[in-house]
């Protein structure tokens, strides 16, 4: 194998920018808790493994517990892993390695690789360092958008449920989809098939994304959809959500029936064309519950449990009384669209905004009129976006 001479880098902001190609030697369990988009999991020791390794070390010190690893990772289980490795550097002639803080782990594969003739460069500091970076890189950023001396901020778009805020975003180069991140709709209907990513994930992604958008137009307004702490079960950063409540608003208006059909189409259409994709592959499926799915549910089974559930979250703040009355027509909806009509889904909906949404938005709006520094429908909201960049 052709012998790759690139030295090792901590340049992680240009891993990064470039979407670098690299794989991440730590264990499974290390970085299924969290991870960077576009990296390979291809680790030195399995799980049990590692564990046994620091069991080891603790017990034994570190040369016992180095030799434990060398000893777990000879023979067959070497080659495969090396073959592995091997594959990915050919595959990624401009690619790094990495581990949890650019230490043994990483050194040992890369020095196999080197043994095989594959010089292949590491991340120095490893996951760690690169994690340091964007968590202090996103913040630098925020404080960045907050000081009044410079051009750039962030612009905050708002708007009542289902006035179409991110299909309205999209459209926009320099726009972030916080949502698209978090993979969740941002209502308490908004789960998806697929699940959120682990929190570290999120942060991760997020982080990313402002990196880029910020190299890219370090002048530019950001452009953000109005979210609370929480989209789902993905919280925003402290520093991040502190700057988007000082941030200036633009409030998008839309009257309730087209909010009812774009709220149709999203959580119901959408919604159930997610579960029938997914349950097509039961390994795909995350249960409400945030579990692997392992039941034989249809895919519309699966979209009218969730329906119901999330209508059982908010059956507090719904009241008693309202929360009956809407799980009656839900359960007439799902009924008549069980045999085909689905119509009868924007009774419920239109009820749910008028009653629930809109109410609870007009007094958070209220509280925060003093930011909105204009206001429009959708067409009018674009242009005065366009004019800002």
């Amino acid at each position: 194998m052709t012998a790759n001479h690139r030295q090792d880098t901590d340049d992680y902001e240009a891993l990064f920018l470039a979407d670098t190609p690299m794989f991440d030697t730590r264990a499974p369990i290390e970085f299924k808790k969290g991870a960077f988009p576009h990296v390979q999991s291809l680790p030195l020791m399995t799980d049990i493994e590692r564990a046994k390794v620091g069991t080891s070390y603790k017990r034994d010190g570190q040369d016992a517990a180095i030799k434990l690893g060398h000893r777990l990772v000879s023979g067959k289980t070497k080659d495969e892993r090396m073959a592995l490795w091997l594959e990915f550097a050919k595959q990624n002639p401009k690619g790094y390695l990495y581990c949890f803080r650019g230490g043994l782990r990483s050194h040992t594969t890369q020095a196999w690789l080197a043994e095989a003739g594959c010089n292949y460069p590491l991340v120095k500091g490893g996951y760690k360092a690169m994690r340091r970076f964007l968590i202090d890189r996103l913040e630098s950023i925020c404080d960045y958008a907050a000081d009044p001396q410079r051009k750039e901020n962030f612009y905050i778009v708002a708007g009542q449920t289902g006035a179409a805020k991110t299909d309205l975003l999209l459209k926009f180069a320099n726009a972030i989809d916080l949502e698209g991140l978090a993979n969740h709709r941002g209502s308490a209907f908004g789960k998806r098939a697929a699940g959120q990513p682990s929190q570290i994930d999120f942060e991760n992604k997020l982080s990313i994304a402002f990196l880029r958008q910020h190299h890219k137009s370090p002048n530019a307004p950001i452009l953000l959809e109005d979210e609370s702490h929480l989209i789902g079960r993905s919280a925003l950063p402290t520093k991040l959500r502190g700057v988007m409540q000082e941030s200036p608003m633009v409030v998008v208006e839309a009257d309730l029936e087209s909010r009812v059909e774009h709220s149709f189409s999203n959580y119901i259409l959408q919604k159930l064309a997610e579960w029938e994709e997914f349950s097509a592959d039961d390994s795909k499926i995350i249960s409400l519950e945030g579990k692997p799915y392992d039941g034989d549910m249809t895919a519309f089974e699966l979209f009218s449990e969730e329906l119901k559930k999330s209508m059982f979250n908010i059956r507090k703040r719904l009241g008693g009384v309202r929360y009956q009355e809407l799980t009656v027509m839900l359960d007439n909806a799902l009924n008549a669209h069980k045999s085909g009509d689905n119509s009868l889904h924007r009774e419920w909906i239109r009820v749910l905004l008028s009653e629930y949404y809109d109410p609870q938005y007009d007094y958070l709006l209220e509280q925060r009129k003093e930011r909105i520094v204009f206001r429009g429908n959708a067409a009018e909201v674009e242009a005065y976006l366009q004019a800002l960049t």
